[in-house]
């Protein structure tokens, strides 16, 4: 039989996928699953369950989490990175760590054959495919969902005729749950005007009484959480559970797709977005007003190019490289106050900070020049301005 690794999820993708290659193509189908965060013990296990159920030779687990952080997630943090000002990129950055890791399991078992279960319209289908297209030119891609151009219904229907049985209702919805958030694309989104419904979010609002957190960062890495050690992945999943109660860090994305038509998308990332503000708001207290801007932009083409699935390109380490130096100041501590549906910066302490200097209080004093010496700094500095309108005004 023909070997394929399939990127196994567990949705109603991946479960078509495993079903019909098994069943009408005579594929040998290996289920894998790369956990970049979000799955319980209990769901994986399920989820292994499930393919084999529905046909696949073998299930296997990788637990990248760690890998997930290290290799993309700390950058996100370093750079601030939101798309459109708006997305932390939540299931864009996975992808690029699964696809490495399917990639690498096909090799190890000697597959002829990856399968995905991307439809033809949307960007995960490039991330895939460009991945494995570099990693293992020598691998053949199988997509039955994008070839066969189903639509999500048409996927229920033949489930349901080969007594796969799924919690149907949920199936509506494609949800994609990780450590940097929770994508959650329905009907609703596929139009400019309607939001998702309250139900549509796996998060819902539980606490209502404001509460204070503490993050702590040490070179731009979440250390602590309230005075609490772990490691940055962990503190990651640690915030994500106390503020996900609240219902904090629902939006909806949209954006220019990497195939030039228009997408929509919501989503909820709690954690990363309250670390992002928190993170971002230490720079602006330790970094200087060159680093903030240089890091601006090469940030925003780090996400870009993240986004597009162009994660092998070598201009990722060199942009890595710099943010990374770029931490070298940004330890303290941040306070945050978390309420339904939202939450507050209420302040940093660190001691890098550049405000608690010897040379003046904005707005209130200054200590290291003269009156006479402003006044001399504000001439000079209104010179390339007269010289502009005195030229302009004289023609």
């Amino acid at each position: 039989m023909k070997k394929v690794v399939i990127a196994y999820s567990g949705g109603l993708d991946t479960s078509y996928c495993a079903k019909y290659l098994s069943k009408e193509e005579n594929f040998e189908v290996h289920a894998v699953s790369v956990n970049t965060g979000g799955f319980s013990a209990e769901e994986i296990e399920k989820i292994g369950n499930n393919a084999q159920k529905i046909g696949a030779a073998s299930y296997t687990n990788i637990d990248a989490v760690a890998t997930f952080y290290q290799k993309v997630v700390k950058y996100l943090i370093y750079g601030n990175v939101l798309k459109n000002n708006t997305y932390p990129l939540s299931v864009s950055a996975e992808r690029i760590i699964q696809a490495i890791e399917i990639v690498n399991y096909a090799k190890e078992i000697g597959a002829e054959y990856i399968a995905h279960g991307s439809t033809g319209a949307g960007n995960d289908q490039v991330r895939f495919d460009l991945i494995f297209q570099t990693l293992a030119p020598g691998i053949k891609i199988i997509t039955p969902i994008r070839d066969k151009q189903l639509s999500r219904q048409e996927e229920i229907e033949y489930l349901k005729a080969q007594g796969v049985e799924m919690n149907w209702e949920k199936a509506k919805y494609s949800v994609n749950k990780g450590l940097w958030g929770t994508s959650v694309g329905g009907a609703e989104t596929l139009t400019s005007t309607q939001p998702l419904p309250e139900t549509a979010y796996p998060s819902q609002l539980i606490e209502k009484e404001p509460q204070q957190v503490v993050l702590t960062f040490l070179k731009g890495e979440l250390t602590a959480v309230n005075g609490k050690e772990n490691l940055p992945e962990k503190n990651i999943e640690i915030l994500e559970n106390i503020a996900s109660k609240y219902a904090i860090g629902r939006d909806i994305h949209v954006g220019d797709t990497i195939i030039g038509i228009k997408g929509r998308v919501g989503f909820e990332a709690a954690a990363a977005l309250i670390i992002i503000k928190g993170h971002h708001l230490l720079e602006k207290h330790t970094l200087s007003k060159w680093q903030l801007q240089h890091k601006d932009y090469l940030a925003n083409w780090y996400g870009t190019h993240l986004h597009e699935g162009q994660y092998l390109d070598p201009v990722m380490r060199n942009i890595e490289a710099f943010l990374e130096n770029s931490q070298e100041q940004v330890t303290g501590d941040v306070f945050v106050t978390l309420h339904p549906y939202r939450f507050v910066l209420d302040g940093a302490d660190s001691k890098f900070d550049l405000m608690n200097s010897s040379f003046g209080n904005y707005g209130e004093e200054n200590k290291a020049w003269t009156a006479t010496d402003a006044k001399g700094f504000i001439k000079i500095l209104s010179n390339s301005g007269k010289i502009y309108q005195h030229v302009k005004n004289n023609q």
